[in-house]
């Protein structure tokens, strides 16, 4: 593990506790007290998700919990902010993947009001998409 273990302000690590935790299937060890950011951080882990739409990679961005970047999910959860979430012994983390697109259309084909929505879809059956 790559870690600081004798900061020259918080002084040396001692007695930490060691504990298994998974991430994407592959077993890890980390300290008591990390979080899942700093516990993968210390496993040479940067990625801990991609963008749901482009695949782009994501990984620890603010580490205060205010970003949202560092969504994992944990023991079947879905997004867990890594940065705030302690690790504990056992617990199986799995990165966030790509997600299918819900839409078949662009942005620029969407109706931009209701009226045109109607008048798109009028004589359409309720639940029929449309074409």
């Amino acid at each position: 593990m790559n870690r600081i273990v004798d900061h020259p302000v918080l002084g040396k690590l001692t007695n930490q506790k060691l504990v298994n935790f998974t991430f994407d299937g592959v077993t890890y060890k980390g300290f008591e007290g990390d979080t899942i950011a700093s516990a993968l951080l210390a496993n040479g882990i940067r990625q801990l998700r991609v963008h749901e739409e482009t695949g782009a990679p994501r990984a620890i961005y603010c580490n205060i919990g205010h970003c949202f970047e560092c969504r994992v999910t944990v023991n079947q959860a879905q997004g867990v902010r890594a940065c705030m979430t302690p690790i504990e012994k056992n617990m199986i983390v799995e990165s966030g993947k790509l997600q299918a697109t819900p839409f078949d259309s662009t942005p620029e084909e969407w109706p931009r009001t209701y009226a045109e929505f109607e008048q798109r879809t009028k004589g359409e059956k309720v639940g029929e998409p449309h074409v």
